[in-house]
């Protein structure tokens, strides 16, 4: 799985998306994969809490397989990297990088 950060600390909420590919199945396993997501997503959020801002999980082909318990893990490690990244040293970058 990856996930895309992007912190934002005036937003009054959180928004959080979800992409899986259609190079990881048909709309049955994707929907899964997607499913598997949001669940491990609100059960982390519900222990550690989120931060506002925007995210975006993108499911992988080993998503849909992996146990739901190291899949939780490995959000929450995810998570943790990300927001204690580069974000968090340069408060100032803007959403326009690449120009």
């Amino acid at each position: 799985m990856v996930v895309q950060i992007l912190p934002d600390d005036k937003a009054a909420e959180t928004r959080v998306g979800f992409t899986v590919t259609k190079k990881v199945g048909n709309s049955v396993i994707r929907n899964r994969t997607r499913r598997r997501l949001r669940e491990a997503l609100r059960l982390v959020a519900r222990e550690d809490g989120l931060p506002s801002g925007d995210f975006v999980l993108i499911g992988r082909d080993k998503t849909r397989g992996r146990d739901f318990s190291l899949l939780k893990d490995d959000l929450r490690q995810a998570l943790r990297k990300g927001l204690d990244s580069n974000f968090r040293e340069n408060p100032g970058r803007s959403r326009d990088r690449a120009k």
